[in-house]
This record gives structure tokens, C-alpha cells and sequence, in this order.
């Protein structure tokens, strides 16, 4: 065992490589515009609903203001179309006045 020749190594060169996964790219919003859109009348503006049914001016204002006793406002907006706020047809168009 002593008379075994060392394995000659001067000709080797040092270096490492990676394939390190690179830095992710960071978002550019720089092109971005603010704003938003809607759907929903604006405030204060007056909708309209399309009377179907077994519909009462009761049944309308509970479900535009959250309360049957708000029929009376409907009825005013309306005093053109609505000679009988107890008598009331479908396909009449009434204009909602808002809260």
C-alpha cells in the first residue's frame, strides 16, 4: 500500500454553476386607471316599475323602501295613472320616487 501513486490533480480548475430559479418579475401597474361603474340608479334619481300580478302599492313600497306603509308616496308620484290607490293593473309603469 505505500508505493501507490497519489492521483495528480494540478490540472483541475475550480467553478461552481446554479440554476438558481431567477428573481420573479414584479408586477408593472403603472398603466393602471381607477374608476368603477355602476348599474344601480343613481341617488335621488327616480326608478320605475312594471306592476305584475297580485301586486298592491303596499306590496311595491315594502319592496323599494322596506315598508308597506310607504304606499302613499308611490300613489303620489303616480295620481296621473292611479285614480284608485286600492285599484291598480299589471303592465301599469309607476315611477318610484326615491327614500
Amino acid at each position: 500500500m505505500g508505493n501507490d501513486p497519489k492521483p495528480d490533480f494540478s490540472d483541475v480548475q475550480g467553478g461552481s454553476t446554479t440554476t438558481a430559479p431567477a428573481k420573479p418579475a414584479v408586477p408593472d401597474f403603472s398603466d393602471v386607471q381607477g374608476g368603477s361603474t355602476t348599474t344601480a340608479p343613481a341617488a335621488g334619481s327616480t326608478q320605475t316599475y312594471t306592476v305584475v300580478a297580485g301586486d298592491t302599492l303596499s306590496k311595491i313600497a315594502k319592496k323599494f323602501y322596506g315598508s308597506a306603509n310607504s304606499w302613499n308616496k308611490i300613489f303620489q308620484a303616480n295620481k296621473d295613472q292611479i285614480k284608485n290607490p286600492d285599484v291598480i293593473k299589471p303592465g301599469q309603469v309607476f315611477k318610484i320616487p326615491p327614500k
